[in-house]
């Protein structure tokens, strides 16, 4: 059963969530500020968080970098249409994908749904043929779902993770931003690709020694991205 923490202040946009999400059997704790999400994302085995962005106390954006200082879980955050910064800043922060509000409960689901899939596959540890991956000085373990640059470990969120993957076990090959998106999410686009381009400048951040002049992770101006190397792939 996977726990979810939903933290708005609206108690109303609580109720809903806990309506939508309640007949897939998730189990919830709820939260009404940031810092009250922060306390429970510390104290709780949580699997995956809602989080709104306007909030007292402590705002989603503030209570997601905090998390992020001791929790790779996956982060939605809620946001009003008009909060296109606190999209893009939610996102900086460390946020894996945003739900506008007025929302569907299909798209709550989807959404839900594709993240606990992306998180639960990171934190597997499957026996079954293990491999590594390797390109220069990038190695991916896809059975401890781990990455090392130059032998030092690399703590990578599961959607992070999930581009690398796919970009590493198709090096030189260029994957519009659509196309990520729609791989990684595994939902159509419709729009939302745009924060494929955030998440590819934080693995920059963590995979390059210059993230300003890339050696692995290249723009393909007009096209997309694709993993620069030769890729060599073998049992662990």
């Amino acid at each position: 059963m996977y726990n979810i923490l939903i933290c708005d202040d609206q108690p109303d946009i609580v109720s809903a969530l806990r309506i939508y999400l309640t007949q897939e059997g998730y189990h919830f704790f709820e939260a009404n500020t940031g810092l009250q999400a922060l306390e429970i994302a510390r104290r709780e085995d949580i699997h995956l968080i809602l989080m709104d962005v306007m909030m007292p106390q402590m705002d989603g954006v503030a209570a997601t970098e905090a998390i992020r200082e001791f929790s790779n879980v996956p982060i939605i955050m809620l946001t009003a249409k008009s909060e296109v910064e606190d999209k893009v800043l939610g996102l900086n922060v460390g946020a894996d994908d945003y739900i506008t509000k007025p929302f569907e409960p299909v798209e709550v689901l989807a959404r839900v749904r594709s993240h606990l899939r992306r998180y639960a596959q990171l934190g597997s540890r499957t026996e079954e043929n293990p491999s590594l991956i390797a390109i220069g000085g990038i190695s991916l373990n896809d059975r401890t779902k781990s990455v090392t640059v130059e032998g030092e470990p690399v703590s990578l969120t599961p959607t992070e993770y999930s581009i690398l993957h796919l970009l590493m076990t198709h090096p030189g090959e260029v994957f519009s931003t659509k196309a990520l998106y729609e791989a990684v999410w595994q939902e159509t686009a419709l729009g939302n690709e745009g924060s494929v381009a955030v998440h590819i400048r934080h693995l920059r951040e963590k995979i390059e020694i210059d993230p300003s002049d890339p050696r692995y992770l290249k723009v393909v101006w007009g096209q997309g991205y694709k993993i620069e190397g030769g890729r060599h792939a073998y049992e662990a």
